[in-house]
């Protein structure tokens, strides 16, 4: 087979199609394979650079192609598509990251291996749990308003309206069998959420960017653990401004003529970290709210004449901008440094 400088390879569960191109960046080979047949199929190729969109599985085929000596280049789906000529199929797709892969400017993922991909793992558990327990509080709530019985509002609340249920014999016995399932699921999910935090904790005073991290007003030990998992992405960006618009916490810009239009954020990149980020900064608003002599200028001043989510967002993009230089340098944070910083912007 002739030398191949190039291979876009569009993955799937079980069928691979590739595009692949030479030197005079003609196309000499298309392919289709099954999932069995790639890695022997790889083997055999002198080592070249291949093109994988981020997705499902790519990760792993990123490591598995590495160790037979090929370059492997993670693309975003967003940055892939416009160079899909014409039609959506596995061909086009194909040809379309073999030729995006090609540009200079290219943005690309970065490959994570098994140790983050785990601890990833159990981050996105912790949030699956804690989504199916909002669910199941709510239709506990709602099934028990039905009998005319209401709770004050947090989860601390609603083990209390499961006993009252229990003792209230003017609830149906059908009724109240259903409502102690949803308290035996109830406690289920609570004993899991803190088995996964207690991991994910172990996780964290395991590791040294997210212990350093921890310590920044508005991040914490989940901020810092969330934003040291993502350590290999933030890499990959050239500064903390960057790595911030990486987060979708930069306004959209619709510019146009001259004109600059700038928008809400553009809520790229990763929500939960983003979510945590904003959910963080609301916090310190609140300290600060509570304790204004203890707040940083800066702050003050932008709640005295902006919305306080609007000021929540601005804070959560200076935190992952102080984030990003902490995890490129390994420092820790200097709470006087910062005080200086933000007094000389305030």
């Amino acid at each position: 087979m002739e030398k191949l400088i190039r291979i876009g390879m569009d993955t799937s569960k079980g069928v691979f199609q590739l595009h692949g191109v030479n030197a005079a960046e003609q196309p000499v080979l298309k392919r289709q394979l099954r999932r069995r047949e790639v890695e022997a199929f790889f083997a055999k190729l002198e080592p070249t650079v291949v093109a994988i969109e981020a997705c499902g599985g790519s990760h792993y085929w990123a490591r598995t192609l590495e160790e037979l000596g090929h370059q492997v280049k993670l693309l975003a789906p967003q940055h892939v598509k416009p160079y899909v000529k014409r039609g959506k199929n596995d061909k086009a797709d194909a040809a379309a990251l073999c030729e995006a892969v090609s540009r200079p400017d290219m943005k690309f993922v970065a490959a994570k291996n098994v140790e983050e991909q785990a601890a990833l793992m159990w981050a996105g558990m912790r949030a699956r749990l804690i989504k199916t327990r909002t669910q199941l509080s709510n239709a506990i709530r709602s099934y028990a308003g039905e009998f005319g019985l209401v709770a004050a509002k947090g989860l601390d609340k609603i083990e209390p309206l499961l006993t009252r249920i229990a003792q209230d014999e003017a609830v149906p016995l059908a009724a109240r069998e259903a409502f102690a399932l949803h308290g035996r699921e109830y406690a289920q999910l609570q004993a899991e959420i803190r088995e996964v935090e207690a991991k994910l904790m172990a996780w964290h005073r395991g590791n040294q960017d997210s212990r350093n991290l921890a310590e920044v007003p508005g991040i914490g030990p989940i901020g810092g653990t969330k934003l040291a998992m993502k350590k290999p992405d933030a890499m990959g960006c050239r500064s903390g401004r960057y790595f911030s618009a990486w987060l979708g916490l930069t306004a959209k810009d619709h510019s146009t003529a001259g004109r600059q239009r700038l928008g809400g954020i553009t809520r790229a990149g990763d929500p939960a970290l983003r979510s945590v980020l904003v959910v963080g900064a609301m916090a310190v608003i609140r300290q600060a709210e509570r304790n204004p002599e203890k707040a940083s200028p800066w702050l003050l001043a932008m709640l005295k004449r902006k919305p306080k989510k609007l000021v929540a967002v601005a804070l959560a993009n200076k935190n992952a901008r102080i984030a990003w230089k902490m995890m490129m340098t390994g420092e820790r944070y200097d709470p006087k440094r910062a005080a200086t910083v933000l007094a000389a912007a305030a």
